[in-house]
């Protein structure tokens, strides 16, 4: 159960669970691709992707994993010395590759000074049998955690956004993670086109039915440069942007059917202003969880209230 003050599990809580001092991401571009790019899957990737809304500038792929871990930490050093990391593969599909390449990516990691653990991001549909059994291995002496792109739980939805997998997909992949003892985060998308308020709050249930440790949550934005901006150009009346109260009202109306172990790793996206193209909230990451905690006083509920 949630082990803060707090009226939602929060991803603080959770890593104290596993670590003893701070903790700290530090994100690191592997080189990979997605095999829904390079036309295994599919081609063009998913219609709202751009990878720059979330790389830092040091996450250079022609620089070794231990040159970007180095310049991230670094940032953080001076003012928290005895701080940990965890390197957080986060660009594109990061169990996209060969699984020796993978292993020497995790490990070379796992060696750098003060890092206690690894976050993958990737596929449902990345995640071979053989790499899971390597990286079981892994997780027996270090932190490690899968974070699946999940996105929606409507197969409809992930049609029309190009994911090219399924929810089932999903489903399995979590399941068989959570079996070999890794730590599962799913990431979720809140208003994507076709998607009413009662489907969003439907996956609530949904995610809490499955073996998950952590949920991302971020509001849908439009993204320079990607399939969706020009799908919401000719056609916007498709789309619903959400103002930062409707959200807030959402995110909570989520959070009370949501299972309260669970641990709520973020709320909201924050892409660069030159590439957002709406909603522009002008909100940081702390002033939208400022929201979200008035409006939990104001309702006096918790995580969990409504979950079965």
């Amino acid at each position: 159960m949630n082990p803060t003050n707090l009226p939602y599990y929060d991803f603080g809580a959770y890593l104290k669970k596993h670590f003893p001092g701070k903790v700290q991401k530090i994100s690191v571009n592997a080189g990979f691709t997605c095999p829904n790019r390079d036309g295994t899957i599919g081609s063009g990737g998913c219609t709202y992707c751009n990878n720059q809304t979330f790389n830092p500038a040091y996450c250079i792929p022609n620089k070794s994993i231990t040159e970007q871990l180095s310049q991230g930490i670094n940032f953080f050093a001076r003012k928290y010395p005895e701080m940990k990391y965890l390197a957080y593969f986060q660009a594109y599909t990061n169990t996209y590759a060969p699984l020796n390449l993978l292993i020497q990516k995790f490990e070379e990691a796992l060696s750098f000074p003060n890092v206690v653990g690894l976050v993958i991001g990737t596929r449902p549909d990345c995640m071979p049998d053989a790499l899971l059994d390597q990286l079981a291995g892994l997780a027996k002496n270090t932190y490690l955690q899968i974070e699946y792109g999940v996105e929606s739980t409507s197969d409809t939805t992930l049609y029309r956004i190009n994911r090219g997998h399924t929810f089932q997909q999903s489903v399995d992949a979590i399941h068989r993670t959570a079996a070999a003892g890794i730590a599962v985060g799913v990431h979720l998308i809140l208003g994507l086109p076709g998607e009413d308020r009662e489907h969003i709050l439907s996956q609530a249930a949904q995610v809490s039915a499955l073996l998950v440790d952590t949920l991302k949550l971020h509001q849908l934005q439009i993204i320079r440069h990607t399939a969706m901006a020009q799908e919401f150009a000719s056609q916007p009346e498709q789309f619903h942007l959400f103002t930062p109260q409707e959200y807030t009202t959402l995110v909570v109306d989520f959070l009370e059917r949501l299972n309260p172990q669970i641990a709520i790793d973020r709320f909201i996206s924050q892409s660069p202003k030159e590439l957002l193209i709406a909603p522009d909230w002008g909100l940081k990451n702390h002033e939208f969880t400022a929201l979200v905690l008035k409006e939990f006083e104001r309702r006096g509920t918790r995580q969990g209230l409504h979950f079965e």
